[in-house]
Protein backbone atom coordinates (compact mmCIF):
# COMPACT_ATOMS: atom_id res chain seq x y z
CA UNK A 1 0.00 0.00 0.00
CA UNK A 2 0.66 3.92 -0.80
CA UNK A 3 -0.14 6.99 1.37
CA UNK A 4 0.55 10.08 -0.51
CA UNK A 5 0.22 13.37 0.49
CA UNK A 6 0.02 16.55 -1.54
CA UNK A 7 -0.01 19.92 -0.48
CA UNK A 8 -1.77 22.56 -1.93
CA UNK A 9 1.86 23.86 -3.69
CA UNK A 10 1.91 21.07 -5.64
CA UNK A 11 -2.20 21.45 -6.71
CA UNK A 12 -3.26 23.23 -9.92
CA UNK A 13 -4.07 26.58 -9.62
CA UNK A 14 -7.13 28.46 -11.70
CA UNK A 15 -9.08 31.19 -11.72
CA UNK A 16 -12.57 32.71 -13.97
CA UNK A 17 -12.63 36.19 -14.90
CA UNK A 18 -10.44 39.01 -13.10
CA UNK A 19 -10.21 37.02 -9.62
CA UNK A 20 -13.91 36.76 -9.20
CA UNK A 21 -13.16 33.07 -8.67
CA UNK A 22 -10.18 30.82 -7.69
CA UNK A 23 -9.46 27.59 -7.74
CA UNK A 24 -6.62 24.56 -6.04
CA UNK A 25 -7.19 21.84 -8.22
CA UNK A 26 -5.48 18.53 -6.51
CA UNK A 27 -6.00 16.87 -10.00
CA UNK A 28 -6.31 19.55 -12.97
CA UNK A 29 -6.48 19.42 -16.29
CA UNK A 30 -3.73 18.74 -18.66
CA UNK A 31 -1.09 21.39 -18.73
CA UNK A 32 -2.45 22.86 -15.40
CA UNK A 33 0.96 21.84 -13.61
CA UNK A 34 -0.94 19.72 -10.91
CA UNK A 35 1.72 16.64 -9.58
CA UNK A 36 -1.78 13.98 -9.96
CA UNK A 37 -3.04 13.60 -13.27
CA UNK A 38 -5.60 11.31 -12.42
CA UNK A 39 -6.83 8.51 -10.16
CA UNK A 40 -7.83 5.73 -11.90
CA UNK A 41 -11.28 7.38 -13.45
CA UNK A 42 -11.18 10.16 -10.96
CA UNK A 43 -10.12 12.75 -13.81
CA UNK A 44 -10.34 16.00 -12.33
CA UNK A 45 -11.19 17.96 -8.75
CA UNK A 46 -11.32 21.63 -8.34
CA UNK A 47 -12.10 23.73 -5.07
CA UNK A 48 -13.36 26.80 -6.24
CA UNK A 49 -13.96 29.71 -4.13
CA UNK A 50 -15.54 33.21 -5.24
CA UNK A 51 -14.78 36.37 -3.91
CA UNK A 52 -17.88 38.13 -5.69
CA UNK A 53 -21.07 36.18 -7.33
CA UNK A 54 -19.69 35.58 -10.75
CA UNK A 55 -21.42 33.17 -13.63
CA UNK A 56 -19.30 30.97 -15.44
CA UNK A 57 -21.13 31.13 -19.04
CA UNK A 58 -22.54 28.50 -21.33
CA UNK A 59 -20.10 25.88 -22.50
CA UNK A 60 -19.87 22.71 -23.64
CA UNK A 61 -19.13 19.10 -22.44
CA UNK A 62 -19.93 15.41 -23.37
CA UNK A 63 -18.80 12.04 -21.91
CA UNK A 64 -17.62 12.90 -18.58
CA UNK A 65 -20.12 12.72 -15.50
CA UNK A 66 -19.64 16.16 -13.81
CA UNK A 67 -20.24 16.44 -10.25
CA UNK A 68 -20.83 20.19 -8.19
CA UNK A 69 -20.85 19.52 -4.38
CA UNK A 70 -21.39 22.81 -2.54
CA UNK A 71 -19.70 23.04 0.73
CA UNK A 72 -20.95 26.35 1.59
CA UNK A 73 -23.01 28.68 -0.32
CA UNK A 74 -24.91 28.90 -3.66
CA UNK A 75 -24.33 27.53 -7.13
CA UNK A 76 -26.71 28.73 -9.78
CA UNK A 77 -27.06 26.27 -12.99
CA UNK A 78 -28.79 26.66 -16.30
CA UNK A 79 -28.24 24.26 -19.47
CA UNK A 80 -29.68 23.70 -22.64
CA UNK A 81 -31.53 20.90 -21.89
CA UNK A 82 -34.03 23.35 -20.46
CA UNK A 83 -33.00 23.15 -16.32
CA UNK A 84 -32.69 26.39 -14.24
CA UNK A 85 -32.05 25.33 -10.55
CA UNK A 86 -30.31 26.38 -7.59
CA UNK A 87 -28.30 24.16 -4.84
CA UNK A 88 -26.97 25.46 -1.53
CA UNK A 89 -24.31 24.21 0.90
CA UNK A 90 -24.59 20.45 1.29
CA UNK A 91 -26.57 20.01 -1.81
CA UNK A 92 -24.91 18.70 -5.29
CA UNK A 93 -25.58 18.90 -9.14
CA UNK A 94 -25.09 16.08 -11.41
CA UNK A 95 -24.57 16.39 -15.20
CA UNK A 96 -24.04 12.95 -16.89
CA UNK A 97 -22.97 14.92 -19.91
CA UNK A 98 -23.27 11.83 -22.58
CA UNK A 99 -23.72 13.09 -26.16
CA UNK A 100 -22.90 17.31 -25.03
CA UNK A 101 -24.73 20.29 -23.86
CA UNK A 102 -24.32 23.12 -22.62
CA UNK A 103 -24.23 24.75 -19.05
CA UNK A 104 -23.56 27.44 -17.07
CA UNK A 105 -23.36 28.00 -13.40
CA UNK A 106 -23.40 31.05 -10.85
CA UNK A 107 -21.46 30.77 -7.58
CA UNK A 108 -22.68 33.84 -5.11
CA UNK A 109 -20.22 35.70 -3.06
CA UNK A 110 -17.95 33.82 -0.42
CA UNK A 111 -19.43 30.46 -2.32
CA UNK A 112 -16.90 27.38 -1.64
CA UNK A 113 -17.53 24.02 -3.82
CA UNK A 114 -16.06 21.52 -5.44
CA UNK A 115 -16.12 20.26 -9.32
CA UNK A 116 -15.46 16.66 -9.98
CA UNK A 117 -15.33 14.82 -13.00
CA UNK A 118 -15.36 11.24 -13.52
CA UNK A 119 -14.34 9.43 -16.73
CA UNK A 120 -17.02 6.37 -17.68
CA UNK A 121 -16.21 4.66 -21.15
CA UNK A 122 -16.05 7.50 -23.30
CA UNK A 123 -16.61 5.89 -26.42
CA UNK A 124 -19.75 4.38 -24.76
CA UNK A 125 -20.71 7.60 -22.81
CA UNK A 126 -20.72 9.89 -25.93
CA UNK A 127 -23.88 8.35 -27.41
CA UNK A 128 -25.79 8.51 -24.52
CA UNK A 129 -28.54 11.46 -24.04
CA UNK A 130 -26.64 14.18 -21.36
CA UNK A 131 -28.67 14.45 -17.99
CA UNK A 132 -28.92 16.38 -15.28
CA UNK A 133 -30.17 15.73 -11.72
CA UNK A 134 -29.53 17.99 -8.36
CA UNK A 135 -30.21 16.76 -4.72
CA UNK A 136 -30.38 18.84 -1.56
CA UNK A 137 -28.40 17.99 1.38
CA UNK A 138 -31.62 16.49 3.48
CA UNK A 139 -31.45 13.92 0.78
CA UNK A 140 -28.16 12.68 1.52
CA UNK A 141 -28.50 9.96 3.92
CA UNK A 142 -26.16 10.32 6.88
CA UNK A 143 -25.00 8.12 10.26
CA UNK A 144 -23.03 9.02 13.13
CA UNK A 145 -21.38 6.16 15.20
CA UNK A 146 -19.54 7.28 18.34
CA UNK A 147 -19.12 10.94 16.95
CA UNK A 148 -18.15 10.78 13.93
CA UNK A 149 -20.62 11.35 11.12
CA UNK A 150 -20.70 10.37 7.42
CA UNK A 151 -22.85 11.30 4.67
CA UNK A 152 -22.46 9.18 1.38
CA UNK A 153 -22.76 11.28 -1.79
CA UNK A 154 -22.37 8.92 -4.38
CA UNK A 155 -22.70 4.83 -4.26
CA UNK A 156 -24.92 2.22 -3.23
CA UNK A 157 -26.22 3.85 -0.27
CA UNK A 158 -26.54 7.66 -1.90
CA UNK A 159 -29.01 8.98 -4.44
CA UNK A 160 -26.27 9.28 -6.81
CA UNK A 161 -24.96 6.54 -8.75
CA UNK A 162 -22.68 6.97 -11.75
CA UNK A 163 -21.94 4.80 -14.54
CA UNK A 164 -17.74 5.26 -13.36
CA UNK A 165 -17.13 3.09 -10.62
CA UNK A 166 -17.29 5.10 -8.19
CA UNK A 167 -18.22 5.90 -4.43
CA UNK A 168 -18.41 9.28 -2.40
CA UNK A 169 -18.42 10.36 1.11
CA UNK A 170 -18.49 13.66 2.74
CA UNK A 171 -16.67 12.81 6.93
CA UNK A 172 -16.63 14.66 10.15
CA UNK A 173 -13.92 13.52 12.47
CA UNK A 174 -14.31 14.82 15.91
CA UNK A 175 -10.94 16.10 18.18
CA UNK A 176 -9.29 13.07 18.90
CA UNK A 177 -11.58 10.86 17.45
CA UNK A 178 -10.78 8.34 14.31
CA UNK A 179 -12.71 6.53 11.44
CA UNK A 180 -11.79 3.37 9.89
CA UNK A 181 -12.45 2.23 5.72
CA UNK A 182 -12.01 -0.88 4.39
CA UNK A 183 -10.63 -0.18 0.82
CA UNK A 184 -10.77 -3.04 -1.34
CA UNK A 185 -7.77 -4.45 -3.51
CA UNK A 186 -6.69 -2.64 -6.74
CA UNK A 187 -8.68 0.60 -5.47
CA UNK A 188 -7.79 4.18 -4.16
CA UNK A 189 -9.18 6.92 -2.05
CA UNK A 190 -8.61 10.39 -3.50
CA UNK A 191 -9.14 12.80 0.08
CA UNK A 192 -9.28 16.22 0.10
CA UNK A 193 -9.01 18.01 3.79
CA UNK A 194 -11.62 20.19 4.22
CA UNK A 195 -11.06 21.51 7.79
CA UNK A 196 -8.45 20.44 10.06
CA UNK A 197 -5.72 18.25 10.50
CA UNK A 198 -4.88 14.97 10.85
CA UNK A 199 -3.63 11.14 10.25
CA UNK A 200 -4.17 8.56 7.84
CA UNK A 201 -2.87 4.88 9.20
CA UNK A 202 -2.51 1.83 6.70
CA UNK A 203 -0.88 -1.49 8.02
CA UNK A 204 2.49 -0.11 6.87
CA UNK A 205 2.44 3.74 6.73
CA UNK A 206 0.72 6.42 8.16
CA UNK A 207 1.24 10.37 6.93
CA UNK A 208 0.01 13.41 8.34
CA UNK A 209 -2.12 16.14 6.30
CA UNK A 210 -3.88 19.62 7.08
CA UNK A 211 -6.55 21.72 5.32
CA UNK A 212 -6.47 21.44 1.69
CA UNK A 213 -4.25 18.84 1.03
CA UNK A 214 -5.22 15.99 -1.12
CA UNK A 215 -4.33 12.55 0.21
CA UNK A 216 -4.48 9.72 -1.81
CA UNK A 217 -4.20 6.00 -0.32
CA UNK A 218 -3.48 2.79 -3.05
CA UNK A 219 -3.21 -0.83 -2.38
CA UNK A 220 -2.84 -3.98 -4.04
CA UNK A 221 -4.12 -5.90 -1.01
CA UNK A 222 -7.53 -5.08 0.84
CA UNK A 223 -5.99 -2.83 3.45
CA UNK A 224 -8.20 -1.07 6.27
CA UNK A 225 -7.54 2.68 6.56
CA UNK A 226 -8.35 4.72 9.51
CA UNK A 227 -8.43 8.80 9.53
CA UNK A 228 -8.05 10.40 12.43
CA UNK A 229 -8.48 13.85 13.86
CA UNK A 230 -5.82 15.76 16.20
CA UNK A 231 -7.00 16.33 19.80
CA UNK A 232 -7.95 19.81 19.59
CA UNK A 233 -9.68 20.19 16.88
CA UNK A 234 -12.47 18.43 14.21
CA UNK A 235 -11.72 16.77 10.82
CA UNK A 236 -13.67 17.15 7.73
CA UNK A 237 -12.51 14.55 4.76
CA UNK A 238 -13.81 14.68 1.65
CA UNK A 239 -13.70 11.05 -0.06
CA UNK A 240 -13.39 9.37 -2.95
CA UNK A 241 -13.03 5.47 -3.70
CA UNK A 242 -12.54 4.43 -7.10
CA UNK A 243 -10.83 1.36 -8.96
CA UNK A 244 -6.37 2.21 -9.79
CA UNK A 245 -7.68 0.51 -13.32
CA UNK A 246 -10.56 0.51 -15.25
CA UNK A 247 -10.95 -2.41 -18.48
CA UNK A 248 -11.64 0.74 -20.60
CA UNK A 249 -9.40 3.28 -22.75
CA UNK A 250 -9.00 6.68 -20.47
CA UNK A 251 -8.52 9.73 -22.12
CA UNK A 252 -4.65 10.72 -22.41
CA UNK A 253 -3.60 13.37 -20.29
Amino acid sequence: MEIRVYTQNEQAKGHFGDGEIVENKPIGFPHEGSVVKRVGPLFYWAWAKSLQTFEIPLHPHSGFEILSYVLKGTVGHRDTLGNLQQVTTGGAQIMQTGSGAYHAEELGKDTEMFQIWFEPHLAKTTKTPPTYNQYDHEEFPSETTDGVSVKNIIGSQAPISLVTDSSMKDIAIPAGKAFSLELPAGYAHAVVVVEGSGNTFGSEQSAAANTGDFVVVSTEAAETITYQAKDDAPLRLVLIQVPLEVDYPLYRK
